[in-house]
């Protein structure tokens, strides 16, 4: 992101400093009346293009946490615990997946 902030604005500089550089056409008021005239064009188009009503989608609906078993440290979670995974350890509250990964018991 840097880099390319960096590139940009060192080709905006040499792009500009060119532009500086370069001698001035004696009818310059021709070019700059043309290309307002051309900017006022352009922006009436665009307006016209341009939709009137915008809709947004709705935010996400929030339903809380997801619980599988009993409320954890309660003698039922401890039941459930104990009964469901084989590795299961009372005293962390964790048990070892099959991919060897420990997991909290919910």
């Amino acid at each position: 992101m840097i880099k390319t902030s960096l590139k940009v604005l060192a080709a905006t500089v040499l792009i500009g400093t060119a532009a500086l550089s370069l001698p001035t056409p004696t009818l310059a008021g021709d070019g700059v009346g043309a290309g307002l005239v051309g900017f006022g064009i352009g922006a009436i188009v665009g307006s016209a293009l341009t939709p009137r009503e915008v809709y947004v989608a709705p935010p996400p609906a929030y339903y809380g946490p997801v619980a599988y078993g009993p409320p954890p440290w309660t003698p039922d979670w401890y039941t459930y615990c104990a009964q469901s995974y084989r590795s299961f350890n009372p005293h962390t509250g964790y048990f070892i997946g099959v991919d060897g990964q420990p997991y909290f018991c919910r």
